[in-house]
């Protein structure tokens, strides 16, 4: 899928509550802990428990468009600036197992070149970084706003390198936990 630009209004949309990972773990079991909680690369994690599944990552979307209002405010933006939108399903064996959604100003772009990922995943690059500082974990049990799909846990964080900073969010779906066999909380 190309990059295209998508200037629809500013979406505000359903409002989700995200709040520190620490605050939800008394609700969380274990398992999903180390999943939810864990600081390094998720495509790395994803590939390990994948075992002899193919990982991919399927581009959903990919544009500049306006952020929902909590991305902004997560980055420091005002909600109606444009910026960088990607939305990607990573895949074990063509089953999407985490959907994410990855936002960043466009004046921080610059030199980046992030548009050329397509079905390269952000996380690769990411970790690849020298100097990446990434900001605390939030968590939420909403479900994406982005696609239609249910989610068991959600998270969110700010990774910053240099001058750009991006919000990477990442929903948890059914398929991963029955392939995984992790408990429904």
């Amino acid at each position: 899928m190309k990059d295209n630009v998508q200037r629809d209004s500013p979406a505000p949309g359903l409002p989700v509550r995200w709040r520190p990972a620490a605050a939800a773990r008394p609700r969380m079991s274990p398992r999903w802990w180390r999943w939810v909680a864990s600081t390094d690369s998720l495509t790395v994690r994803l590939k390990a428990a994948g075992g002899a599944r193919r990982f991919s990552v399927r581009l959903l979307r990919q544009g500049t468009g306006y952020p929902f209002a909590d991305e902004a405010r997560a980055l420091g933006i005002a909600p109606g600036r444009l910026a960088w939108r990607r939305e990607v399903a990573l895949c074990l064996d063509g089953v999407p197992w985490v959907v994410a959604r990855s936002v960043a100003p466009l004046f921080a772009l610059r030199g980046h070149r992030l548009y050329a990922l397509g079905e390269t995943s952000l996380g690769s690059w990411l970790f690849a970084q020298p100097g990446l500082v990434r900001g605390p974990l939030e968590v939420t049990r909403a479900p994406p706003r982005f696609v239609t799909a249910p989610s068991l846990w959600g998270r969110r964080s700010v990774f910053c390198h240099g001058r750009l900073a991006l919000l990477v969010q990442e929903y948890f779906l059914p398929a991963m936990a029955e392939a995984l066999a992790l408990p429904a909380a």
